[in-house]
């Protein structure tokens, strides 16, 4: 059974920094694709970053140069650098995983970015 756990949510003012984590069991995240996303109030679920099965790596343009998305394989974790955080980045952020049996979403973390 694959399970996500995220970690290292919480409350930052503007220009801040903050470091999320996913860890992983029941599946190799360097063996798949993966992802953050995240969901603001009212809005639709949106692409963060995300590292492709052969390794690409695409950001979304709002968080090009803040963002930096990464995988430890040893400790089998994914990672979300944030930095020069912004109120618009308040959301809930989901890290997400593709594998041949299909795709899996961790239960969400809150980001408050403060003005």
């Amino acid at each position: 059974q694959v399970q996500l756990v995220e970690s290292g949510g919480g409350l930052v003012q503007a220009g801040g920094s903050l470091r999320l984590s996913c860890a992983a069991s029941g599946t190799t995240l360097s063996r798949n694709a993966i992802g953050w996303y995240r969901q603001a109030p009212g809005k639709q679920r949106e692409l963060v970053a995300r590292i492709s099965i052969v390794a690409n790596t695409n950001y979304a343009d709002s968080v090009k140069a803040r963002f930096t998305i990464s995988i430890d394989s040893a400790k089998n974790m994914m990672y979300l650098q944030m930095n020069s955080l912004k109120p618009e980045d308040t959301a809930v952020y989901y890290c997400h995983t593709e594998t041949s049996f299909g795709a899996y979403w961790g239960q969400g973390t809150q980001v408050t970015v403060s003005s």
